[in-house]
């Protein structure tokens, strides 16, 4: 492959000035002049069998570097090393940085080898960097296309400086840490998959699911629950001769009672169904949830914001903080499964009291148009108004002057919006980020259903309860605001908007697993089945996936499309 080999004409300028104008700087080294020009030209080069994947910023790197060997040192090598074979606390496959090879190579001297395979090694040493630095700044998969990311080239940093500066400091044990989410929850999370690994291999056969055991009850399946329990650090009781183990007593039932709730299940004491699915989960298949939530950590901005708003749709949870601290945690309703909350981040900039809502055109031909052909008072019960036209121009209408039933997708010009009061869909305020998917937070007037355990149940908006507590933390800083006057706003029941005097971050995320405030491993349903993808993507290596070239766009990873 002599076209490989050659030199582009701006190569050969290069070196051409440095031999004549800078004769104190080293050579550059033509062996991987010709690597850098093969990735250029599109060839694949592989080292010892391993692809290199990290075109653009090798080449941007060793082209600052005058295309000379950086990886010299055996320390800075063996600290390369360590937090590859280390990557799978993170939940990454350390065989995506080239763990195999390097790991018997890294003490060599490289006057061992021959020049080529110097700039061989020289190369799979910065490819293994690069790839693993970026995939720890910004995850390895892609939120906007869930491929797996392997040309190092997305957003925040040039990855060739990350590394040149990691060289210059000779840290790269210490760079490589900074670049993970430094938020507590991230590390909390990552210690406790590390403690999971303990389970592997510990057998863990499938118990039966019928029928239910109840308190009080003998059953074969009892002595098991109670060592996976145990395992799980939920102990129940051990068996004595005093103590029967297939005895469902009150001490097994409070450990049972604990983990449900961990697992979002009915805390009930009832060991059903979804209690010995969830009992069933093996400690590979829970490492692979873990997985999945640091994935998506590394999606989020490297700073989430002073104050912020975080809603976790699996967990069912708004949380508040400021400034570190955790000031504010509510239930929240979300989307159904075939009308997901969608995952991004925005910001909160103003609040809306005694809000009308314009029924969306999907929501009002799926579901309003089969109400009101159904009950031809249900217009009005729910105080709803018809408008024909959009915009100031729309026109009110009678809704017994429009013929309902010859009305469709493709023929339906009205709209129809709920005019403020105690039935109104949005309840009496709404937390406004206007963004692509229509999605905000608000009240509803159905505050019974947050008494469920699993509360999927909004055409994708998020319901918050007890949304007022929220309004007062969200206007705390806003001159002449208190709870008072909040109260006495909605009294009124006039809409009225209040702008915010910063708008506060919003980050709209889907975790099935975290550590909780007392240092409990939690773990959910994966309600919208979003994980087993991502999980594939992220075992998936560069050779074994086709896509490893798949093009990306630039701007900040915020949404998942699964």
């Amino acid at each position: 492959m002599h076209g490989i080999r050659r030199f582009s004409f701006a190569t050969t300028l290069f070196a051409l000035f440095t031999a004549l104008w800078q004769p104190a700087c080293l050579a550059a080294d033509e062996a991987i002049v010709a690597r850098i020009e093969a990735m250029e030209a599109g060839f694949p080069v592989q080292v010892l069998g391993s692809r290199l994947m990290a075109h653009k910023a090798l080449s941007a790197f060793y082209g600052a570097n005058g295309y000379q060997t950086v990886w010299q040192s055996a320390e800075l090598r063996r600290q390369l090393i360590d937090s590859v074979e280390q990557a799978s606390r993170e939940g990454l496959n350390p065989a995506d940085y080239h763990a195999d090879i390097l790991s018997g190579l890294a003490l060599r001297p490289m006057s061992d080898f021959s020049e080529d395979l110097r700039a061989d090694l020289d190369l799979l040493f910065s490819d293994a960097f690069l790839m693993l630095s970026s995939h720890m700044l910004v995850g390895k998969v892609n939120p906007q296309t869930v491929h797996a990311e392997w040309t190092a080239n997305r957003r925040q940093r040039q990855m060739e400086s990350v590394l040149r500066d990691a060289l210059e400091r000779s840290d790269v044990t210490g760079m490589l840490d900074s670049l993970r989410p430094a938020d507590p929850a991230y590390r909390k999370l990552m210690i406790a998959r590390q403690d999971l690994t303990r389970l592997l291999g510990q057998p863990w056969l499938p118990l039966a699911s019928r029928p239910t055991i109840r308190p009080g009850d003998r059953d074969e399946r009892l002595n098991e629950i109670r060592r996976r329990l145990s395992l799980l650090q939920e102990p129940a009781q051990e068996a004595t001769t005093a103590t029967d183990p297939l005895y469902y007593d009150t001490e097994l039932e409070s450990a049972v009672i604990r983990f449900q709730a961990r697992h979002g299940l009915e805390p009930d004491g009832l060991v059903g169904r979804d209690t010995l699915t969830a009992l069933n989960l093996m400690p590979v298949e829970q490492l692979r949830q873990i997985d999945a939530t640091l994935e998506r950590w590394r999606w989020l901005p490297e700073s989430l914001g002073d104050t912020y708003v975080l809603v976790n749709i699996a967990g069912f949870e708004l949380k508040m903080v400021e400034n570190g601290e955790e000031v504010l945690r509510k239930r929240v309703i979300v989307g159904q499964p075939f009308r997901q909350t969608p995952v991004f981040s925005d910001r909160i900039r103003y609040l809306v009291f005694n809000p009308t809502w314009t029924v969306p055109r999907t929501l009002m031909i799926q579901d309003q148009l089969p109400q009101i052909l159904r009950d031809p008072d249900y217009l009005s019960r729910l105080n709803i108004s018809v408008y024909r036209g959009w915009g100031a121009d729309r026109q009110k209408l009678d809704p017994l002057d429009v013929d309902w039933s010859s009305l469709n997708r493709n023929n339906f010009p009205y709209q129809l919006v709920q005019e403020p009061g105690p039935r109104n869909a949005l309840g009496q305020i709404k937390f406004m980020f206007p963004n692509q998917y229509d999605v905000y937070l608000h009240d509803t007037p159905g505050r019974g259903q947050f008494t469920r355990a699993e509360r999927s149940f909004s055409s994708g908006c998020i319901r918050v309860e007890q949304p007022f507590d929220l309004a007062e933390r969200l206007l705390a800083s806003a001159p002449d605001w208190s709870r008072e006057k909040i109260d006495r706003l909605v009294s009124r029941a006039e809409p009225q908007t209040v702008v915010l005097p910063e708008p506060v971050p919003v980050h709209i995320q889907y975790w099935t697993s975290w550590v909780d405030n007392d240092g409990r491993l939690q773990f959910r349903n994966d309600l919208y089945n979003r994980d087993a993808r991502l999980i594939d993507q992220l075992r998936g290596t560069a050779d074994g996936d086709t896509r490893y070239n798949t093009p990306v766009a630039g701007s900040s990873p915020v949404k998942e499309k699964l």
